[in-house]
């Protein structure tokens, strides 16, 4: 009990003399070694209630249990995602706010609606990944992929119809991406924008588009209800949770992948100590059951990288982004 005591008098002393010790040098490095001493706020850049709120929800809850402080989610929404993108980067560099990023980061600037770039923060770790799938109807004649690109290559320009998103949306790119990769162009099956994956799902079952190439989560409540089938993922491996629905590549032979991801990052010139603390909690939330558990749940794709790699692969992810764009008429600039 002494040596207890006898420790907290000696850590109490210390505070003291740093917070005495104005303009000491050291006291960043104070402040830094007892990160976090206070509560983190984490930004969402999306609605309550949608996968993005959902999966930042369970990361603070699993960084509030391996760093001792509460982590408080925060919806900062508008701007198609620019608000909170924004005001993740314009944070204070001191980790007590970071956020949530997502695959619109690799695609705003090209449209001319923002500055940031991947490159406008301090990656921490990517923690999910759903690459989209290619879904018809049940009562279409495609009982599988070959078919389909097979109809879509015999088929006029604009005959055939797709949706899932906003023009310029991910899941708009992601078919732009693969129409090219089959040697054809961007707009050859006409995009329907729409209000997102579930009312185009809708749409799909009542035979009004031919196509909807949204992640398949999104989709499993139509598959599910037996109105809808999945053909392949644009992924370079089948996913874990979708063992049954094949990838392009071994069904077509066409090594095109694409994906939407969601991924911890703070503001730029994060300091070290900072970054490795909440690396450490990140990676550990990742491999706990609970994390694993919620996401499997939903159908959410899981995958790990740490700061390097969350980086590298955003700038995958923005150089795909911006050749679709180009394709599609619609980056600017």
């Amino acid at each position: 009990m002494v040596g207890i005591r006898r420790r907290g008098l000696l850590a109490t002393a210390g505070l003291g003399a740093a917070g005495l010790a104005v303009g000491d040098p050291a006291r960043p490095a104070l402040a830094q070694a007892r990160y976090p001493s206070r509560p983190i706020q984490l930004i969402c850049p999306w609605g309550a209630g949608g996968g993005t709120d959902a999966t930042a929800r369970i990361v603070a809850a699993g960084l509030e249990r391996e760093l001792g402080q509460p982590v408080n989610v925060v919806n900062r929404t508008g701007g198609s995602g620019v608000v909170g993108h924004a005001a993740i980067n314009a944070a204070q560099p001191d980790g007590y706010t970071i956020g949530i990023l997502t695959v619109e980061i690799t695609m705003l600037h090209w449209q001319g609606l923002t500055e940031l770039t991947p490159s406008s923060y301090t990656p921490l770790a990517l923690m999910n990944e759903d690459p989209p799938g290619v879904q018809v109807s049940t009562a279409s004649p495609y009982n599988d992929i070959r078919a389909l690109a097979e109809a879509i290559r015999a088929a006029p320009p604009g005959r055939l119809k797709a949706s899932g998103t906003g023009q310029g949306g991910s899941w708009h790119l992601a078919l732009v991406g693969w129409l090219q990769a089959m040697g054809l162009r961007g707009d050859h099956v006409r995009w329907v924008p729409s209000n997102g994956a579930a009312p185009a799902m809708q749409d799909l079952a009542a035979g009004g588009i031919d196509i909807v190439p949204c992640s398949v989560p999104e989709a499993r409540a139509m598959i599910d209800a037996g109105r809808a089938r999945s053909l392949a993922i644009m992924a370079p491996q089948r996913s874990r949770v979708f063992p049954q629905v094949p990838t392009l590549k071994e069904t077509l032979g066409i090594d095109y992948s694409v994906a939407t991801w969601r991924g911890i990052a703070g503001p730029p010139n994060l300091p070290a100590p900072v970054r490795e603390a909440l690396g450490k909690a990140l990676e550990k939330v990742y491999n706990s059951s609970e994390y694993r558990e919620f996401m499997d749940a939903r159908g959410f794709g899981t995958v790990w990288a740490d700061g390097p790699g969350f980086a590298a692969r955003m700038a995958e992810s923005d150089r795909i982004m911006g050749d679709a764009m180009r394709a599609a008429g619609l980056a600017r600039g």
